[in-house]
């Protein structure tokens, strides 16, 4: 059990904590990005990521929300796409106010906590990643994404505000820096040891085979492409598998250029 009660401590600057980053795509409403910075300094997070926000992100309205927590709102990178926030993370979870099809693994908000803070003591980064507020997040980007993180909620207003949501995930968090031990999900189907940056030159490395040897139209068939993104991740690639991988695709690049 930690020692939280100090005031003189600064969770924001616990090397655990500050290797878990809030992730926000397409946020609309300064305010709400004011709201989040809130939300995860009261949890001792402090890595936020804005993927094209609006102009005034940084306005009175996120300000005014942010109480207390300017220091968060002002250091927030800002960048251009989901690609780009995630590429140092070897762990990427996308939160999600319903189920969806089994396309993507699901874990309840409680088990992906306590598998993003494991994730993140073993020394690896790590992603949470929230979609608009109006539609969530795309197909393509929940590819982007190891497993969804659900939040249960009243199917009759299952929509939580994009702050609520984070507060929720960020609070289980918490709860598992402060010592609230619970067992790692057993039912989750593991993620690459490299990071997203990694991965992602390794699909596309694969998809321009498969397209060269035409195997498949990779502009035609995205669950076909989703389903390899499925089984490589449960084989937990780590750096050297990816090198050989990428060599034995290299040499059939070759062959098919002779």
């Amino acid at each position: 059990m930690r020692d939280y009660t100090s005031s003189q401590h600064d969770h924001c600057e616990d090397a655990q904590l500050k290797r878990m980053r809030i992730v926000l795509v397409s946020p609309s409403h300064p305010g709400n990005i004011g709201a989040v910075a809130r939300a995860m300094k009261n949890m001792g997070l402090c890595q936020l990521v804005l993927v094209n926000p609006p102009d005034d992100w940084a306005g009175e309205q996120a300000r005014v929300r942010a109480t207390s927590a300017l220091d968060v709102l002002q250091r927030a990178q800002v960048v251009e796409s989901l690609e780009t926030a995630i590429a140092p993370c070897t762990l990427v979870l996308g939160a999600s106010a319903r189920l969806r099809s089994s396309r993507w693994p699901q874990l309840p908000v409680d088990e992906a906590a306590a598998l993003a803070l494991s994730r993140s003591g073993a020394g690896e980064q790590v992603a949470l990643v929230f979609g608009r507020e109006t539609s969530g997040l795309t197909n393509g980007e929940l590819d982007l994404c190891h497993a969804l993180l659900h939040i249960p909620s009243n199917p009759a207003c299952a929509s939580l505000n994009l702050a609520a949501a984070v507060q929720v995930v960020a609070w289980e968090v918490y709860q598992h820096w402060l010592g609230d031990e619970k067992p790692v999900s057993n039912t989750f189907e593991g993620a690459p040891q490299v990071s997203a940056a990694v991965m992602e030159g390794f699909y596309a490395h694969l998809f321009t085979l498969l397209e060269q040897v035409e195997f498949m139209d990779v502009k035609q068939n995205e669950h076909f492409k989703r389903r390899l993104r499925k089984l490589f991740y449960r084989a937990s690639l780590n750096q050297k598998e990816v090198d050989i991988l990428r060599g034995i695709f290299r040499a059939c690049q070759r062959k098919i250029g002779e």
